[in-house]
């Protein structure tokens, strides 16, 4: 700033010669701090869609609060904190389990549960729940095989709080189970052994050394579950159950009010800080820590009743959470012969592949400047900068969503009525409702998937092939195409296929922000079960499960390599 201030003061007066060395001499500080300025403007594309949320209330809109106070507030309310609670027990219950007895025992089955209990990853939770009730609900295969012979009376709701705490526990649990038995396999068996030895029991050694030593991780793992959970738009859409994403969506579409829809997510959005304030509290000052001694020791071996109790509690979560879901969509994609496997589909096709590929590319090459601007200047508060940018990942999509919409609706507003009194223009909408705004709300959301594989793997370049490069007469264009480029591939396609994944998944951002005719397989998935025909979404719903397997056979690979 103090360089702007000193030349928009020096301007004043000047001969045009001096005016034009300024120019140059501005321009000059531009070029030097480009990385500054880039970093900047991502943030910054971050930080919008909140702000103007919170400026939404600037703007009240009582009648409508009124209604949603006297009709659903408390509801929603009540909803999302049992869902919550429950959900973050299920996946911490699972999850550890699961991960103590792959990381630490011996049974029959481990290696294959070892990785298998992580494709649950690859089936979205909206996917789930309508297999959930496909299989469950009164009118299933399950319980009318039940009234057919064995009681005639049997009814099992399960279109309720439980049914959808059990759908979000079996679709998210993998994520604690996969940071926890992380965390127990670089333990070892040598802290329970020495806890044991001065006295615990196995439980006691269990609940003092190693829970404590693995909760940042299992800390990290239920956040992200949270994260999911409160993200979700699907899911408890197919339930009926009413929830602060679910009504953000009524507000825009039902009520056409985007402050109310905005001033709700911004009560979604205290929700999820503070559960994000949560997690870091209870990971405290821990750090993780390995030791190759220690994930070389033997195994616990079970025998007995406990080998069949392990083997049989992992493949029934394996069972309920991926294997019946799968052959539910299997099973009716046969059923239906193939019937929507038309024109129509392969466009929803094209249009899902497009948005995620141009948006991996975009969130890669975003996530490759901050990651390579972080090398080059070596700063800390840039770097704080640039990991602030990546907290998108933690807005609900509905948030972020509605965030941008009345970002962009304010500057369509805005060139709208400049264009017009000065210009004489007449033009509609530019940016709300355009692929370059789903294309923003992709990027912001996701840069933090592409943002850690391309960071670890710049890491890994040693700091001495650019000053080896430089000695060499290369110009730091060059040194970025010819050395840092080829040796980032692998984490820039890891890094691509996560984010083509995941934007492939997404269903509240693009149901809120898609131009119109630009349906994807997700969008698909919404329309089909909203109307209760769950076969004729069985056919987009398993050509992203079988998609989603790409990222699972990622982090399979990855896990070899470390273990």
């Amino acid at each position: 700033m103090n360089l702007v201030d000193n030349l928009s003061q020096k301007m004043s007066g000047q001969p045009q010669a001096d005016r034009a060395s300024l120019y140059v001499t501005l321009i000059n500080w531009v070029i030097k701090k480009r990385w500054w300025l880039l970093v900047l403007v991502i943030a910054f594309c971050v930080f919008m869609p909140v702000a103007v949320i919170g400026l939404t209330w600037f703007n009240p809109q009582p009648d409508v609060w009124q209604h949603l106070i006297d009709t659903v507030l408390s509801e929603l309310m009540i909803n999302t904190l049992l869902l919550t609670a429950g959900v973050a027990v299920g996946v911490f219950i699972i999850g550890v389990s699961l991960a103590w007895l792959t990381a630490m025992c011996q049974f029959p089955g481990r290696k294959f549960f070892d990785w298998a209990l992580m494709l649950p990853f690859s089936v979205p939770a909206y996917v789930m729940a309508f297999c959930f009730l496909g299989l469950l609900d009164y009118s299933g295969p399950i319980q009318t095989w039940i009234r057919d012979h064995i009681s005639s009376d049997f009814n099992l709701p399960v279109r309720n709080t439980a049914g959808v705490i059990c759908v979000f526990v079996l679709a998210f649990y993998p994520y604690v189970y996969m940071l926890a038995r992380t965390s127990f396999t670089n333990q070892g068996r040598g802290q329970m052994d020495a806890a044991r030895g001065l006295g615990c029991n196995s439980w006691q050694a269990f609940w003092r050394v190693m829970l404590p030593m693995a909760r940042p991780a299992i800390a990290a793992g239920m956040a992200l579950a949270l994260m999911e959970t409160l993200a979700d738009f699907g899911a408890v859409s197919v339930f009926n159950f009413d929830t602060f994403t679910t009504a953000i969506y009524k507000s825009w579409y039902g009520l056409f009010n985007i402050y109310a829809a905005a001033q709700l997510a911004s009560l979604l959005l205290m929700f999820v800080i503070f559960c994000l304030w949560l997690e870091q509290s209870a990971r405290g000052r821990a750090r993780y820590e390995q030791s190759e001694r220690q994930q070389k020791q033997h195994l616990y071996l079970l025998s007995g009743w406990r080998a069949i109790a392990a083997s049989g509690f992992c493949l029934l979560i394996l069972a309920l959470a991926f294997i019946l879901p799968v052959s539910q969509l299997v099973w009716w994609v046969v059923e239906t012969q193939l019937a929507d496997f038309n024109a129509r589909f392969v466009q929803l096709m094209v249009n899902t592949l497009g948005l995620g590929s141009i948006a991996a590319v975009v969130t890669v090459t975003i996530a490759f400047v901050m990651a390579f601007a972080q090398r080059v200047e070596n700063n800390p508060t840039l770097d704080k900068i640039a990991r602030f940018s990546t907290l998108g990942y933690a807005l609900p999509g509905t948030v972020l969503a509605v965030g941008l919409m009345v970002w962009f609706s304010w500057i369509d507003n805005t060139l709208i009525q400049v264009l017009r009194e000065y210009f004489g223009l007449n033009i509609g909408q530019l940016f709300l409702g355009s692929v370059f705004a789903l294309l923003v709300s992709y990027s912001v959301r996701f840069l933090a998937v592409a943002y850690g594989p391309v960071q670890s793997r710049l890491e890994a370049i040693r700091p001495s092939l650019h000053e080896a490069a430089q000695s060499l007469g290369a110009s730091q264009r060059q040194i970025l195409w010819r050395v840092y480029l080829p040796m980032l591939r692998p984490g820039l396609l890891v890094a691509g296929l996560l984010v083509l994944v995941d934007v492939m998944k997404e269903m509240p951002a693009t149901l809120l922000m898609r131009p119109f005719g630009w349906d994807t397989l997700a969008v698909r998935i919404y329309e089909m079960t909203s109307e209760g025909e769950w076969e004729r979404a069985a056919l987009p719903a398993l050509t992203l499960v079988i998609v989603g397997l790409a990222p699972i056979i990622v982090l399979m690979s990855k896990s070899r390599k470390n273990y």
